[in-house]
C-alpha cells in the first residue's frame, strides 16, 4: 500500500517590479510545466496574485519561480497561504485584473 500524494491549493501574492514586466505569463508558463491548475492575475496595488492546486512537491516548485520571477522582474516578497486542496480547477488561466 502506498500513500496518496499530498494536494494543497496555494495562494500567493507577489510584491515588487512585477507588472508590466511578463510576470503572468512567466506564472502560466511555471503552471504549465509543474502540471498545476489555478489562475494569475493583477492587481491594482500592483501586485500579482496566484491561486493554484496540485501536487504539494509541484507547488513548492511553483513558489520558488514566483520568487524568482521572470528576468525583467524585480521580486521583493511573495506571501503564502497554504489552503486545503479543493479540486475547482480545470487548468491554468489569466484572470482580469482586481
Amino acid at each position: 500500500m502506498h500513500a496518496t500524494p499530498q494536494v494543497a491549493r496555494l495562494h500567493a501574492f507577489v510584491k515588487g517590479h512585477v507588472q508590466g514586466v511578463g510576470f503572468r505569463f512567466f506564472t502560466m508558463q511555471a503552471a504549465w510545466t509543474h502540471e498545476v491548475n489555478g489562475w494569475v492575475r493583477n492587481r491594482r496595488n500592483g501586485d500579482v496574485e496566484v491561486m493554484a492546486e496540485g501536487q504539494r512537491c509541484a507547488l513548492d516548485a511553483l513558489l520558488l519561480d514566483l520568487q524568482r520571477g521572470p528576468s525583467s522582474a524585480a521580486v521583493s516578497n511573495v506571501s503564502v497561504e497554504w489552503l486545503p486542496y479543493q479540486d475547482e480547477f480545470t487548468s491554468f488561466d489569466p484572470h482580469e485584473t482586481v
